[in-house]
């Protein structure tokens, strides 16, 4: 196998480490999974204030459960596709509370039946709320991954299958929070691949 520069790459990256918006809900399962699921295709500014929005008027499940779905849509306006996601919300809520007790489930099995929450949802919210190492592959993971030359992938997915099989777990529970911050940071490819030549990364 191909001898990686994983140790480095982390190294760096977390020297340039900026806050990710949306982490600031820490281990906070409910904020976690409800913020995590509206930041699809929305930016993580957009996010955090349709976020806070809602976490004023409602704090748990139990309260979610009990707004209508377009009194959501209206406090998420205008994340991306927030129609579907108010829908996704109102469903997830009741099947938090009927079928897991109001609790957020702790398994990715568990996590990607609920509405709206794919694999990248499913294994931020093991990682920030519950502390599992999982590996959570979004645009950024994605991209930067393949310019390191870790991975020759066309699709996010591609890139969770290929990076489990090689980048050692103590490095899963960081690879999103690092390389989500360095390529909101460096937000093209040329600026990202300047920044990782500089850093001799590449």
């Amino acid at each position: 196998m191909t001898t990686h520069n994983f140790q480095k790459v982390f190294n760096v990256f977390s020297k340039h480490y900026v806050l990710v918006p949306l982490e600031i809900f820490g281990d906070n399962s409910y904020k976690t999974l409800v913020s995590t699921l509206l930041s699809s295709r929305t930016k993580d500014e957009v996010t955090l204030a349709a976020s806070l929005r809602l976490f004023k008027k409602v704090s748990n499940f139990k309260a979610l459960s009990q707004m209508t779905q377009s009194g959501i849509a209206t406090e998420i306006y205008p994340v991306g596709f927030y129609k579907t996601k108010a829908k996704h919300l109102k469903l997830l809520s009741k099947i938090i509370l009927d079928d897991h007790f109001g609790k957020v489930p702790n398994t990715q099995e568990d996590l990607i039946k609920l509405p709206g929450v794919g694999r990248k949802t499913a294994n931020l919210v093991l990682n920030r709320a519950f502390g599992t190492p999982a590996i959570a592959v979004d645009t950024h993971v994605h991209r930067i991954t393949n310019l390191l030359g870790w991975v020759k992938t066309k699709t996010p997915q591609q890139t969770e299958t290929q990076l489990n099989k090689i980048l050692p777990k103590k490095y899963w529970s960081n690879i999103n929070r690092l390389f989500v911050s360095i390529g909101r940071q460096f937000n093209s490819k040329n600026k990202l691949s300047e920044f990782l030549q500089k850093e001799k990364l590449t």
